[in-house]
Formats: C-alpha cells, structure tokens, sequence
C-alpha cells in the first residue's frame, strides 16, 4: 500500500481490543510490537518524502518501551496501539505514533542529547525522547494537562524529564542551548527565540502553518558555524501552538 503527502490527515478506523484484553500486559505487549512494526512499515513507504527509510535502533526500542496506553484517557486506552491521534481532553491530542517516531529520527537525538520539547500534551512524546536521550525539558501552557502529565512521567519513572507550565513559544532559555528542540503544535512561523536556544550542530523539529490547514513538517538544522538550514520533510495536520497573550 502506498501513502500520499497528506496521509497524516487521513481518518483511521479503529477498532478496539476486548475489554478482557485492555488490561492484560501480554495483550498490550503484543499490540505494541504490531504498532512498532507498523510505523517501521510507514516509514519505508514514506520514505521518498522524509528522506528515511529505516528508524535507528534506539527509536524503535523507545517505541518498543514505553507503555502509550499509560498517556491515554482510560476510556480509550483499548485503542492506544492503534496509529492514530487520539483525544486528550482540552482540543488536544496524543500524537499519531508514526509522527512521534519521525520527529524523534528527525531530531537525531542520542544518549548525550539534552532536549526541549514545547507542548508536553498527555506526555508520550516525552517519554520517548526520555528513552534515548540525557535530559528532557518539556513545556505545557494548558496546566491541567501539563500537570497530569508530569505525575504520569514521574509514576513511570521517567527521573530525566522536567516538566514545566508555560508559554513554549520563548522556550526555556535558563536550560539551553539544546541539542534538539521539537515542537507538537504548529505556530504560522517559526518562534525566534526557539532558534536562539538552538545549540550548534542541533536540530529543531517543528510542523509550520495555520490552523486548519495542511502544513508543513520542517527540520532546521544549525552547523557548527551557527548557519541554519531548513528543508521541509512532510505536509501533516497538528493543532495550532497555544500562546500566552497576557492580560487584555
């Protein structure tokens, strides 16, 4: 089967695990294996867009390891091995794991990377960055669910996570420059001061465009000399990045 551009936006019929089944660790175990394994088949079919055929092996292992169903509401926790978004709450989503996998290869993160991700949601992302990299600071402007993140990393033991309430749009200057920085709401432009905190030789991962519309999934990329290079990897749908606008 082959995947146009604009896959990421298409509607994926779920049908859930028995509820015998949605509390079982082999069950849950085998259902992750069969989602690994799905994302490593979309990602060879896409590769002629992203440029990446095969993910490294410590993503896939990341995947392989963290317990998605752990960050979903309990009522559809049957459906978190599906390859989907799916609802957290607020107009929020947990991002479809495909795109999880592709940010996190894109960002090239490895066990010395201190990473920033701006829009914690319900906390997967995070966890699969925790996996493979030294430090992940991550920010939430929504404090119910930033907060609920941050004890469901803390219960799993995700020790190299902190967890902020906050405007990720400015970042987290007191902890950068960071080695990646990915963003999981989409801003019409790219934030400066995101760029500011970009360490050289990092990447920054972010999808780009209005809301309601295709955007674009763009990889910027400092050298050594601090010159930036972007490229525009996939046409994707993600909500819009969440401002603080102050008092009016």
């Amino acid at each position: 089967m082959k995947y146009t551009a604009c896959f990421v936006l298409a509607v994926i019929i779920a049908y859930p695990l028995p509820r015998s089944a949605a509390h079982d660790g082999e069950a849950f175990a085998a259902v992750r294996n069969d989602m690994v394994a799905e994302i490593e088949a979309m990602v060879s079919e896409t590769s002629g867009y992203t440029g990446i055929d095969r993910l490294r092996p410590p993503v896939v292992q990341a995947l392989q390891r963290v317990s998605r169903h752990e960050f979903v509401p309990a009522e559809l926790e049957a459906y978190a091995y599906r390859n989907q978004p799916l609802a957290i709450g607020h107009d929020q989503t947990i991002s479809q794991p495909y795109i999880v996998a592709l940010m996190t290869e894109l960002a090239d993160v490895d066990a010395d990377s201190v990473v920033l991700e701006v829009g914690t949601g319900s906390g997967y992302q995070a966890a699969v960055l925790a996996e493979i990299s030294r430090h992940v600071y991550t920010i939430e402007i929504i404090e119910v669910l930033g907060q609920r993140a941050e004890q469901t990393l803390a219960r799993l033991g995700y020790d190299n996570v902190s967890c902020r309430i906050g405007d990720g749009y400015q970042g987290w200057p007191e902890h950068a420059p960071y080695d990646a920085i990915l963003v999981t709401a989409a801003p019409e432009q790219v934030p400066q001061p995101l760029l500011d905190q970009l360490k050289p030789g990092g990447k920054l991962v972010i999808p780009v465009g209005p809301a309601g519309r295709v955007q674009s999934l763009r990889v910027l990329s400092r050298d050594r000399d601090g010159k930036l290079e972007e490229r525009d990897v996939l046409p994707v749908g993600f909500v819009p990045l969440t401002r603080d606008r102050g008092p009016h």
